[in-house]
């Protein structure tokens, strides 16, 4: 469009949003002044399916923030956005590659074939003969493999730059800084109406009001999500700091900082797992065994202080803490008891009680089942409660696969800034890895599509078309 045609569009909207305001018909105004941007977004929408992309990954930290300040039936809507996003993002990238030829070999590799191997075996859960209703299943697979499937092989595909990374990263920071600002919201300024109508649900007030005091929760989920989704940007962000110089250097420490607060006003202690675990997995990417030394120096410090010390008792969040290395904790044990239920369920049922058999799904569609009552605090005991052993020795061993392949590729590689990059990812990969035991983290949003695309791009810059001497 010509820059006349346009200028007379902005000149001719301007007119109407101008006469709807000052007849006092402000709908029809509100409805004039956001179609330009409407057309505007889906014009931007289809030039490129990284647009796509990253549209689904702030929808999916910001999505279920908004449905706390809409009717359930919107909110219930709304919460298939992620699944529309990546529908109409494959259609996208389908356009705008049509009559091109395909570079397949991108999908010829082990993550490919996990990946595969991971979304073949829930659909093969359809048959599982305790599994509630094909709804439950429709419902649950999403967070636990179809988005790993939508998500893997568009990103092999189409993040093909160093600069679309970047963007990755830039996006990924700025929501979670933004989550950790609404978080401070909450905890100093308080809970808008929207989130104390969320708090007054039964089971969300009686997990985050502990001895009247909030675990904050910002727009995610819940805080469990908050503190996993703060650790995971905490380390990637401090992982690249280390390895940068000049001003990136300091504005990643200082996010990574910002991101570590917003884990501990979350309240959540498994999540102090995500930084440990990623920090020493970065350690062992290095090889430098000085700094191997006194890294695992310092945490052995901060563990010490924790477990034997009462330095910063009079604090609520190292308080909080504090009670996660408690062997005596009654969550923890009430965790054991729990598990140990499961593992007596699970000794004649291999393949678990269904896909959606098990928690928020479970509750849903089959309210009354065993599986639906027993509490899941572990993405791990999810995964076995619902799939069995089988399917949980499968999920483990692709998991244990982009760890160690993931070690093995990354460390091959011969651009220094590359390298340092994928190994950030790597250490966020590792941390959430070992947290997700402790919480239902791995598929939740974001986490889980900030998952999926990390290591597709973990692959793609460590493999041989990015990595020559």
């Amino acid at each position: 469009m010509k820059k006349g045609g346009a200028f007379f569009i902005v000149l001719l909207m301007c007119a109407l949003l101008i006469y709807f305001l000052s007849s006092g018909n402000l709908v029809f105004g509100l409805v004039i002044s956001i179609i330009p941007f409407l057309f505007a977004g889906i014009i931007i929408f289809f030039r490129s399916p990284i647009i796509g992309l990253f549209l689904t990954l702030i929808w999916a930290a910001i999505g279920l923030g908004i449905k706390r300040y809409l009717p359930n039936d919107s909110g219930s809507a709304l919460g298939l956005g992620v699944d529309i996003l990546l529908v109409l993002t494959w259609l996208v990238f389908f356009v705008t590659n049509y009559g091109k030829k395909l570079e397949s070999k991108a999908l010829k590799n082990g993550l490919m074939i996990g990946t595969l191997l991971w979304f073949g075996y829930n659909v093969f859960e359809i048959l599982n003969p305790q599994a509630p209703t094909f709804v439950g299943w429709f419902y649950a697979v999403r967070g636990v493999a179809l988005y790993m499937i939508l998500v893997v092989p568009l990103v092999l595909f189409v993040i093909r730059e160093k600069k679309q990374v970047d963007w990755f990263i830039i996006i990924w920071f700025g929501f979670s800084l933004l989550g950790v600002l609404w978080g401070m919201k909450q905890l100093y300024v308080g809970l808008d109406y929207g989130e104390l109508n969320w708090l007054s649900e039964p089971g969300n007030r009686s997990t985050h009001l502990l001895f009247g005091k909030l675990r904050v929760f910002s727009f995610y989920s819940d805080s469990g999500q908050f503190g996993a989704s703060m650790g995971h940007a905490c380390i990637v962000a401090l992982v690249i700091a280390i390895q940068s110089v000049g001003r990136r250097r300091y504005i990643m420490g200082f996010l990574g900082l910002i991101f570590f607060y917003g884990m501990m006003i979350s309240g959540t202690r498994g999540a102090m797992a995500v930084p440990v675990v990623g920090a020493i997995a970065f350690l062992l990417l290095k090889k430098n065994w000085s700094l191997i030394i006194i890294g695992v120096s310092v945490m052995g410090l901060a563990f010490g202080t924790l477990k034997y010390t009462s330095v910063g008792s009079g604090i609520y969040e190292v308080q909080r803490m504090r009670t996660a290395l408690d062997p005596n904790n009654p969550s923890l044990l009430i965790r054991v008891e729990n598990q140990r239920k499961l593992f007596e369920y699970l000794k004649t049922r291999p393949f678990g009680g269904g896909v959606g058999s098990a928690g928020y799904w479970g509750l849903r569609f089959n309210p009354n089942s065993f599986l639906a009552n027993l509490a899941l605090d572990s993405w791990y005991v999810k995964i076995a409660a619902e799939q069995g052993f089988v399917g949980l020795v499968l999920f483990l061993g692709f998991v244990l696969y982009i760890l160690i392949e993931g070690y093995r590729r990354i460390s091959k590689v011969h651009d220094v800034e590359t390298k340092n990059l994928l190994s950030a990812l790597y250490a966020g990969i590792a941390g959430i890895a070992v947290a997700s035991y402790g919480n239902q983290v791995w598929g939740q949003m974001p986490t889980g599509i900030i998952l999926y695309i990390s290591m597709a791009i973990m692959w793609t810059f460590s493999g041989p078309d990015f990595n020559r001497k």
